[in-house]
């Protein structure tokens, strides 16, 4: 009797202190969390220029970028596709806000190579951060043969550097904008006039079409007071088709060269007299290290 005792105590017990704790439960407010924006952009070029997105941590990018010649060649040149400008590039995420790359151009026989770092991440709820911010800095190398191979030339003369932020808002599912300004130091410039040091302002954006197809746009402003080169803003246009591990971009600009000193500075081409060059962004992403916990 006594244990039947001691089990009727022991199970009216565990009722009452459920019941309790069902009581505070109606009481307690959920701790508040922190809801962050994810995929403001496809891939990490809105067109040319880079977007707030990084690799995921552990995975290596294989980009092929190519663009053909311009549409106002002709049917001789098959409306420029008988020309090409191609880079090729790796990138890879370090971890969750930390990524490198590096590419080869044919464009001047250029590499290159970039940090991207993620400073702030859009998010609401216990944190509200309207943007996203991201730092570029990038580094270009011409390694075409010198044009005076007679006089006293330097290897820094073919570096040129690039610092950029990236500020991004993700305004809804459909629409993405962002901001980018833009320094740019060239070594070596063409005439005394020209300033080694100059800025420039990039706009882009990304409209969601559907699940999988996204119109994107860019342009970046360059004052001309800052070269004597015979230039033009570069103007980019474009689509990206996701396609499980591949991401596709297709696009037409006036810029033809895919690295940012080029494109930014050095951009020749005029909408208007048909210098658009088509061309497209393959982007293929293989897993080199799982996340922790992932098997």
């Amino acid at each position: 009797m006594k244990i039947l005792y001691v089990l009727y105590m022991f199970i009216l017990l565990s009722f009452t202190v459920q019941a309790q704790d069902e009581l505070f439960d109606l009481f307690e407010e959920d701790e508040p969390t922190t809801d962050y924006a994810y995929a403001s952009f496809k891939a990490g070029r809105v067109v040319y220029g880079h977007s707030v997105e990084n690799p995921a941590s552990g995975n290596l990018i294989f980009m092929i970028q190519h663009n053909f010649g311009a549409l106002n060649l002709g049917a001789y040149e098959l409306f420029g596709l008988d020309q090409a400008t191609i880079r090729l590039g790796l990138e890879y995420g370090i971890n969750d806000w930390l990524a490198v790359g590096a590419g080869r151009s044919s464009w001047q026989k250029t590499y290159d190579g970039f940090v991207k770092a993620k400073l702030l991440r859009q998010s609401t709820g216990a944190k509200n951060m309207p943007v996203s911010v991201s730092y570029v800095g990038a580094l270009a190398l011409n390694s075409l043969r010198w044009q005076y191979p007679e006089r006293k030339n330097y290897f820094s003369s073919r570096m040129s550097f690039v610092n950029q932020l990236l500020i991004a808002r993700k305004f809804s599912s459909v629409l993405t904008l962002q901001l980018t300004p833009t320094m740019i130091h060239k070594n070596l410039v063409p005439a005394n006039a020209d300033k080694n040091t100059s800025f420039a302002l990039g706009v882009g954006g990304r409209l969601k079409l559907s699940q999988r197809v996204s119109f994107n746009a860019e342009y970046f402003y360059y004052p001309d007071d800052q070269t004597t080169l015979k230039r033009t803003n570069a103007l980019s246009l474009g689509f990206d088709i996701e396609t499980g591990g591949h991401v596709f971009q297709l696009h037409f600009s006036n810029a033809q060269a895919m690295f940012e000193r080029a494109y930014i500075t050095e951009t020749a081409g005029e909408w208007g007299k048909g210098d658009i060059f088509f061309g497209f962004n393959i982007s293929r992403t293989f897993v080199l290290k799982k996340p922790e916990g992932f098997r």
